[in-house]
C-alpha cells in the first residue's frame, strides 16, 4: 500500500504506508517500558530505604554491638560518633539523596557485620543464585510442555485431570516441596547430598523445588492458549493436508500456546530469585539466600537493602527485555494511540 505525502510546494510523492508509523510505534513502546522500569526501580529503592530507616531501634547501637561482639547499653557519645560516621545525624532526605547518588556509582554501602562493601559480598554470592533461578525456569518448561501436549485439547476427563494437577502443583509451598524432596531423595534414598552445594548434585533438588510450582503456573497459562489455538482454522487446514494429530499439536498449536508462558518467564525469573532465598536455606546451599537470612538475623540493614534492590533490578530488567521484544515483534503492543 502507498500513501500520498504533500510537500510545501504543492507537489506530492508516494511512500509506503506505515513505514514511519511502525518506527514511531516501536519507539513509543520501548520508551514507555523503559520509563515504567525506571519508575518501578525508583519506587523499590525509595520504599526499601524508608522502611529500613524508620524501623524501631538505633542503627548506631546495632553497629556498635556488631563491632564489639556483645550487646550492652551504649553511651550518647558512642552513638553520636557512629551516627556522624555513617551520616545518620543528617536529615532523612539528605540521607536518601546520598544513598541514591551512591547507587548511580555502584556503591551499595558497607556491610556492618562483614565490614566489606555490599557490592563485593553480593558479587560473590550472585552466581549460584542466578544459576539456580535459570536452571529451575528451564526445568519448569521441561516439566510443563510435555504435560500440556499430553492433556490439553483432549477429551473432558483427560483435560480435567491435567488442569486439576496444574492447579494443585502451582499451589504447593516451595519450602514444603523442598523438605519432601530432601527427605525422600537425600535422607531416604541417598541419591543427593543432604547439604547442597554449587555442584550439579547439589543443584538438582533445589532446582526441582523451585521448578515444580513454576511448572504448574506455566502449564495453566499454556493450557488456556492451547485449548483456544487447537480450534483455529489453521489447525483444520493442517489436518486436511494429512498431517498427523501429534504433528499438528507439536508444530502448530504448541507454538501459539507458548506465547503466554514466555510472557510469564520474566515473572518466573523474579519468583525463582525470591524463592531461592528460602530454598538455599533449606538445602544449606551457597547464594544470596543464606546471605540474606544471616543479614536479617544480624540486622545488617545495608546488606539487606542491597540484596532486595538487586533482586528487584533483575526482575524489572528481565520483564522490560521481554516487553521490548514483544514491541519490536508487534508495534501494536506498544500502545501507540
Amino acid at each position: 500500500m502507498t500513501a500520498v505525502a504533500v510537500r510545501p510546494g504543492g507537489s506530492a510523492r508516494l511512500r509506503p504506508a506505515g513505514s514511519g508509523g511502525r518506527g514511531v510505534a516501536v519507539a513509543r513502546g520501548v520508551l514507555r517500558r523503559l520509563g515504567s522500569a525506571v519508575f518501578v526501580l525508583w519506587g523499590t529503592v525509595t520504599v526499601t530505604f524508608i522502611v529500613l530507616s524508620v524501623l524501631p531501634g538505633s542503627r548506631a547501637t546495632i553497629v556498635l554491638n556488631v563491632q564489639s561482639g556483645q550487646t550492652t547499653v551504649r553511651t550518647a557519645a558512642e552513638i553520636a560518633r557512629v551516627n556522624h560516621e555513617y551520616g545518620w545525624d543528617r536529615p532523612l532526605v539528605v540521607q536518601y539523596l546520598t544513598y541514591v547518588g551512591g547507587l548511580f556509582r555502584g556503591d551499595l554501602g558497607t556491610s556492618w557485620e562483614l565490614k566489606r562493601s555490599v557490592s563485593s559480598v553480593i558479587g560473590e554470592q550472585f552466581g549460584p543464585t542466578i544459576t539456580l533461578a535459570v536452571v529451575s525456569l528451564l526445568l519448569a518448561w521441561v516439566l510443563s510442555v510435555p504435560w500440556t501436549l499430553w492433556t490439553a485439547g483432549r477429551g473432558g476427563r483427560l483435560r480435567g485431570i491435567g488442569s486439576a494437577v496444574e492447579t494443585v502443583v502451582a499451589g504447593l509451598p516451595q519450602y514444603w516441596v523442598g523438605i519432601i524432596l530432601l527427605l525422600v531423595f537425600s535422607v531416604g534414598l541417598g541419591w543427593f547430598p543432604v547439604l547442597g552445594g554449587a555442584t550439579f548434585a547439589g543443584t538438582v533438588l533445589p532446582a526441582f523445588t523451585l521448578a515444580i510450582p513454576l511448572a504448574g503456573f506455566l502449564g495453566q497459562a499454556t493450557r488456556t492458549e492451547f485449548d483456544r489455538a487447537v480450534r483455529q482454522p489453521f489447525v483444520l487446514s493442517a489436518r486436511t493436508r494429512g498431517m498427523t494429530e501429534s504433528a499438528v499439536r507439536r508444530r502448530h498449536v504448541l507454538r501459539h500456546a507458548l506465547i503466554p508462558g514466555i510472557t510469564l518467564s520474566g515473572w518466573a525469573i523474579g519468583s525463582s530469585l525470591s524463592g531461592a532465598v528460602l530454598v538455599e536455606s533449606v538445602f544449606s546451599r551457597p547464594g544470596l539466600g543464606n546471605v540474606l537470612v544471616t543479614a536479617v538475623s544480624d540486622k545488617d540493614l545495608s546488606l539487606v537493602m542491597g540484596i532486595v534492590i538487586l533482586i528487584s533490578l533483575v526482575y524489572v530488567v528481565v520483564n522490560m527485555v521481554i516487553d521490548v521484544v514483544y514491541v519490536l515483534v508487534d508495534p501494536r503492543l506498544g500502545g501507540a494511540r
